[in-house]
């Protein structure tokens, strides 16, 4: 059975909202899921399942989550080759430019510390909706079939 862990940072519970969709989905999937809240994870905890999903918000002009800075800074320091990640988040259009940042900026570090991307980034104005539900949806059966 396939393992996964689902990590998000939430201030408005958009961010939960969408790690428990995807944690759902993997469920369903036949995948074992853990869901945490960054603060309360450890990267390294990452090395010992098959799929790494983070759930990270924005804040203000661009700045990652204050709570998962440990999380973020200690991605450097893990080994995920063989890995498969997918990072969606919730963010506020209102922001331009800044929307969504933190999305990119844990792929890439998800990247770098030798994790496989499975699943396009995924990026949610706001909570999400009918239509989002079913990207989230499809992100989680595209992780799956990476391990497969």
């Amino acid at each position: 059975m396939a393992t996964a862990c689902v990590v998000f940072a939430t201030i408005t519970g958009n961010n939960e909202d969408i790690a428990d969709i995807i944690s759902e989905k993997l469920d369903e999937l036949g995948v074992d899921v853990t869901e945490s809240e960054i603060s309360q994870t450890d990267a390294d905890s990452l090395e010992n399942v098959d799929i790494c999903v983070v759930c990270p918000y924005t804040y203000d002009d661009g700045q990652l989550p204050e709570e998962g800075m440990d999380f973020y800074d200690d991605l450097q320091d893990v080994d995920l080759t063989g890995k498969v990640y997918g990072v969606a988040g919730s963010g506020d259009t209102f922001y331009g430019d800044d929307f969504c940042v933190a999305v990119d900026a844990f792929s890439k570090a998800l990247k770098e510390a030798g994790a496989t991307q499975g699943a396009d980034d995924i990026k949610i104005n706001l909570e999400p909706e009918d239509d989002d539900i079913k990207v989230l949806d499809a992100m989680a059966q595209k992780l799956v079939d990476q391990v497969k």
